[in-house]
């Protein structure tokens, strides 16, 4: 990216950026064309983690850091911008800390809040590039439309279980843009998160540098990006495969941010009649546990961990496809449905499922996070 290269090398930048100056094809041009940088990273987590690590490490002179949850103990086995003293703190905090542990002269600047439709456009504008490291659809449409109408290269990054993706999308005007490789979103609960699949805990370090090397070869102009082509890392094969992505002609250009599902109203609308506390649900065990259908939509793999005593279990991709027989059906239905899982946004999606169906179901709410919380601390929490 062309630079007006403001700020010129310190003496202590030639020796704190040495390797990249003595570095064939970078230099101090490259490294001066970094210190004059803007990048905004969004998500503090996995994949943002290396990103601001490395890009601190790098001297790009200006960082934005857009998240707005705090640190929890499982995020440590990853996300390795932070520690346990910053636990219950935001994360925000803990990453400007760290990185002004690496490398003081660099600019912080942190958004403790969630982008949306009214606030992506103010927060991006100031920035050169957007590194991407959230985990989830909404946020990567959000940001790709975003970065179309101001004209600004976003690095794709993504993860889940053992494998993750890379690409440079809205690099050139004849670049592809991420709605080029996913138009839409798959079915609500269709793709697991990170926290529903499961992830090892070093790949977002393997794509978040990537993700960083690549933002780097932008800011610099040096090297091929991936602008127009798919990386994909496999950790359990050890393999990286490569694959081509176009612009596509046809689809419709994009000039304004559309309204997400959250700001029309249909997510985090709560609905206190199909809800029943952790509390209530105990209380009715004890009374009619046999007129009772607990059923528990989380994985395999989670249930092994944890699980409400006789609870049924029935993985949310079963209900969504329907896969149920007419014995299952009339089980549930001459029964109180009541649904859980971890925190009770999938028992949300299942119980619509069940509306849909016909049959009237309620939602733990706070799932078995909160029943283990208040109801049996036996039970191991994750």
């Amino acid at each position: 990216m062309e630079s007006s290269n403001k700020n010129k090398l310190s003496k202590d930048d030639y020796l704190r950026y040495s390797r990249h100056l003595t570095l064939p094809g970078f230099g101090i041009n490259a490294q001066e064309k970094l210190i004059n940088s803007n990048v905004l990273v969004v998500g503090a987590g996995g994949l943002g983690s290396p990103i601001i690590i490395y890009l601190a490490a790098a001297g790009v002179g200006r960082i934005g850091i857009v998240d707005f949850d705090i640190v929890d103990k499982s995020n440590l086995q990853r996300q390795i911008i932070h520690n346990v003293k910053w636990i219950g703190k935001p994360k925000v905090e803990s990453a400007k800390e760290r990185v002004k542990e690496i490398n003081p002269n660099i600019i912080v600047e942190v958004h403790y809040i969630k982008l949306n439709d009214n606030n992506v456009l103010d927060t991006l504008k100031e920035y050169d590039l957007v590194c991407d490291g959230t985990d989830n659809f909404e946020s990567r449409y959000l940001l790709n439309d975003a970065s179309v109408i101001l004209k600004k290269p976003y690095i794709y990054g993504s993860i889940l279980q053992f494998e993750g993706h890379v690409s440079v999308f809205n690099l050139k005007d004849n670049s592809p843009s991420y709605r080029d490789f996913i138009y839409e979103a798959p079915p609500e609960g269709m793709v697991p998160s990170c926290a529903e699949g499961g992830v090892i805990g070093v790949l977002p370090g393997v794509i978040g540098t990537i993700q960083a090397t690549e933002a780097i070869k932008v800011l610099t102009g040096i090297g091929k990006p991936l602008d127009g082509r798919l990386l994909i890392y496999d950790a359990i094969e050890m393999r990286f495969t490569e694959f081509e992505i176009k612009k596509d002609p046809k689809r419709e250009s994009i000039d304004k941010i559309k309204a997400s599902k959250q700001d029309q109203g249909s997510i985090n609308t709560k609905n206190s009649s199909v809800e029943i506390s952790v509390k209530e649900l105990n209380s009715l065990r004890s009374k009619e546990s046999d007129e009772i259908a607990l059923i528990d939509v989380r994985t395999i793999q989670e249930r092994n961990i944890c699980s409400i005593k006789e609870s049924i279990h029935i993985p949310l991709n079963k209900i969504i496809k329907w896969e149920f027989t007419n014995e299952e059906v009339i089980n549930i239905k001459n029964r109180i449905i009541i649904v859980y899982c971890k925190t009770g946004v999938r028992s949300e999606k299942a119980i619509e499922i069940f509306k849909k169906h016909g049959l009237a179901a309620k939602t733990l709410k706070g799932g078995i996070i909160e029943w283990g919380k208040v109801i049996d601390n036996s039970i191991n929490l994750y």
